[in-house]
């Protein structure tokens, strides 16, 4: 009688997985968490970046030498800056007197100039030694420019009200404007017949102004 063999029934097991693969397995969390922070970092970088490019930049190594001021770069950073006039330098070297606090005349106010662009256009306004004005500014080719401005209508007289009309003026003959970055910082705007108007950087101006003469009207008119 014939001896029949019994295959034995021995489990046949999966093969074991790869120590690679289960490198793979174990490192793809890892990755993704990094990829996450990566992510969370960079766009926190570009959000520091686009605070600091709001504002005009600063060189504070003082033995450097000073920057061209009318290069036509630094006219495009004027938006959203404010200037009083410090300075008003005629074409033949002579100053021009400026209106300005002193023992004398405690209430008066410097001559300023405010750009924003905060409604979404770029506005001017400021006071102009007598009245408050205002009007849309450009920022082309290196130049700071004007349309025409309104103002209010007060009378006034001392130091403000002779130079305002001036100053009006001189804002609608600019040949050349130019900034310097390195504190303080400044503005300069040279007139079309030489003259030099320079303004120092500084904070937000107040609102209110002067107060009218008695029967002065408080009606805008263009400012002439």
């Amino acid at each position: 009688m014939p001896i029949s063999q019994t295959a034995s029934q021995t489990p046949i097991q999966a093969p074991s997985q790869s120590p690679r693969m289960n490198m793979r397995q174990r490192l793809r969390p890892a990755r993704g968490e990094f990829a996450r922070k990566l992510a969370s970092r960079t766009a926190m970088l570009a959000a520091a970046l686009l605070v600091c490019a709001c504002k005009l930049p600063v060189h504070t190594d003082a033995s450097a030498p000073l920057p061209d001021p009318f290069n036509p770069a630094t006219t495009q950073l004027l938006d959203n800056t404010h200037w009083q006039l410090v300075e008003w330098k005629r074409a033949d070297g002579t100053m021009r007197a400026l209106p300005g606090r002193n023992a004398e005349n405690p209430d008066a106010r410097p001559i300023t100039l405010d750009l924003s662009t905060e409604s979404g256009q770029r506005r001017a306004s400021g006071f102009s030694g007598c009245n408050r004005y205002f009007g849309a500014y450009t920022l082309k080719n290196g130049l700071l420019s004007f349309g025409q401005l309104g103002g209010t209508r007060m009378a006034c007289i001392g130091a403000g009200g002779d130079i305002e009309g001036a100053y009006l003026e001189a804002l609608s003959h600019i040949a050349r404007s130019g900034v310097q970055m390195r504190q303080p910082q400044s503005l300069f705007l040279v007139l079309e017949n030489g003259d030099r108007l320079t303004f120092a950087e500084q904070g937000a101006e107040p609102g209110a102004g002067p107060a009218a003469t008695p029967g002065a009207a408080s009606d805008a008119k263009p400012a002439q």
